[in-house]
C-alpha cells in the first residue's frame, strides 16, 4: 500500500512580533503574524528552527481570539 504524500504547506511570515523563548539548539518559540496557504494572516505561536525551514506544532489565532486570550491572561 503506497503512502499518501503530505500536501505542501505554504507559509509567509508577515511580521515577527516577538520571541517567547529559545532552546539550547537554537529553536525559538515565536509569536508571528503568518499567512498560511495564501489565506489572511493569523497570529501564530510555535517553535521555529534557526533558519525557519522547520517548525514545531503551534497554535494560530484570529485577532478576536488574541484579544480574548489577552483578557484571560490579564486575570492570572
Amino acid at each position: 500500500m503506497a503512502e499518501k504524500a503530505k500536501p505542501e504547506i505554504k507559509f509567509e511570515i508577515v511580521q515577527t512580533l516577538g520571541t517567547v523563548s529559545e532552546g539550547s539548539k537554537g529553536w525559538k518559540k515565536e509569536l508571528n503574524l503568518v499567512k498560511w496557504n495564501d489565506r489572511d494572516p493569523k497570529y501564530d505561536l510555535r517553535d521555529w528552527s534557526p533558519d525557519r525551514t522547520k517548525m514545531g506544532k503551534g497554535v494560530t489565532l484570529t485577532k478576536e481570539e488574541v484579544s480574548k486570550l489577552k483578557e484571560i491572561l490579564a486575570g492570572i
